[in-house]
């Protein structure tokens, strides 16, 4: 099993300075420590030269057994950021200190890890902690890593700087276009978020010129805080504070239930049916149902829907049942049992490892979901060069992979704005491996709030 180092030698006599560093680091929090991702090598003698005792990661309380990465919590607000991390150390704050830490540590091995299944793990450099706490309803990490700046809820990547477009444009215009061509170009002027605490889909929800309310409700506003200090790009208080946007801090399901408003699309953006997240109810039937009365006529739903791999992974549940412990087909399927059409679709996400899974439902003519599909792709960027504007005071990324395209003034239209979402991506978007479609087709799981489905 992963272990967690706890120093247990109060002795400070490493022969490496910065392990120095980092134990003087450690020793007030030692009590309070996440798992420690090191690799001994001859660059860090000082692990052989100490005593440690050792825990595994299911007993200690900070820990989640799908990440692993050094992050000290300060007794006091269980936040400490990197930059505090170094202060703390002697107190040097100027740019050559910080690059020698930064080369030290490079030198040192930190890694980020995060298990994409039974067997399969995601291993990359970690730059930098900006911040690590833990809220009422799970634990939230910004780091810099291989794909950049990353928010991490729970040990799972929720979005990195590297490819966080294409998942929320995926996640978003499919369904707001689809509205558009049901209602003959009436809608959406109204749409719903479940979650969505980083602000990004919100962002793209707010290109569509046509929308004039957004509902936003996420449970943790922890997430919505830190995303608005760490990660600007995503949609920070431009979009936090933009006055179509209706921001409300609560249970996603019982503010559904409390209202009598309706929406002509619904999207829900929250973390994946992990057993100890605070998300589950949201991927029930029962959930679905209640989505359903809340959508105007021809009203569409869509919600990410977890690991959907070109070649699904040849690995079972956790609960040894031989069961497939990935969610794409069973939310599918739940979906299927309260609207005419539950589509799904997937696109490729490197910070994820592997491609990811959405599935778009409404109601309408059995030959709808094929005119969805094959949708040709002048229609699509018709609609992208009447609709889509940028929304102002959203920062762009500072890197951008190569073929991507970056902001030049900031007023950018039509398909100028989308860095993913076009035409000839939209139809690539529904193309499902043969392999994956076949999986599918054996799943015939059903996912209710009396029988709950787990993701891994």
């Amino acid at each position: 099993n992963p272990l967690t180092i706890y120093p247990h030698s109060t002795s400070l006599a490493c022969p490496n300075p910065l392990h120095a560093n980092l134990f003087k680091l450690m020793k007030p929090f030692h009590h309070h420590l996440l798992p420690l991702s090191f690799i001994t090598t001859h660059r860090n003698p000082c692990l052989r030269h100490h005593q440690y005792h050792y825990m595994p990661y299911s007993q200690h309380p900070f820990t989640n057994k799908r990440s692993s990465f050094l992050v000290p919590i300060n007794n006091n607000n269980n936040k400490m950021t990197s930059s505090d991390s170094e202060n703390n150390i002697n107190g040097n704050t100027n740019n050559d200190h910080e690059q020698l830490i930064l080369k030290e540590r490079s030198k040192s091995a930190f890694r980020y890890t995060e298990d994409i299944a039974p067997g399969l793990k995601i291993d990359m450099a970690l730059y930098t902690i900006h911040h690590t706490s833990l809220s009422e309803f799970q634990e939230v990490q910004v780091i810099d890593s291989y794909f950049g700046r990353t928010l991490v809820t729970d040990g799972k990547t929720q979005s990195a700087e590297h490819d966080e477009f294409v998942y929320h444009e995926s996640l978003v215009h499919p369904a707001l276009f689809w509205s558009a061509i049901l209602s003959e170009g009436a809608a959406p002027k109204s749409v719903f978020i479940g979650g969505g605490g980083e602000l990004a889909t919100a962002r793209e929800v707010l290109r569509h010129n046509t929308v004039d309310r957004v509902v936003m409700v996420d449970i943790d506003p922890e997430v919505i805080e830190v995303s608005k200090k760490y990660l600007p790009e995503w949609g920070g208080e431009a979009v936090a504070n933009h006055p179509k946007v209706e921001y409300i801090v609560g249970d996603v399901q019982q503010y559904l239930k409390g209202i009598n408003d309706k929406f002509d699309v619904m999207i829900i953006d929250v973390s994946d049916p992990i057993e100890a997240g605070p998300a589950v109810a949201l991927y029930t039937q029962e959930f679905y149902q209640l989505v359903a009365k809340r959508l105007n006529r021809n009203g569409v739903f869509v919600t990410q829907a977890g690991s959907a791999s070109f070649i699904p992974f040849p690995h079972s549940s956790s609960d040894g049942e031989g069961e497939e412990s990935t969610c794409f087909a069973p939310i599918k399927n739940t979906l299927a049992t309260v609207f005419d059409h539950a589509i799904p679709y997937s696109a490729p996400v490197a910070s994820f490892g592997e491609d990811w899974g959405f599935v778009l439902a409404f109601n309408g003519p059995k030959d709808a979901a094929r005119t969805l599909v094959d949708l040709p792709y002048e229609t699509i960027d018709k609609l992208i060069e009447e609709r889509i504007e940028t929304v102002p005071g959203v920062p762009e990324h500072k890197f951008r992979s190569i073929g991507v395209k970056r902001a030049v003034n900031g007023d950018e239209k039509g398909g100028d704005v989308l860095k993913h979402y076009d035409g000839v991506v939209h139809r690539r978007l529904f193309a499902l491996s043969k392999p994956l479609r076949e999986a599918m087709k054996s799943d015939g799981r059903v996912m209710t709030e009396a029988n709950p489905i787990f993701m891994y």
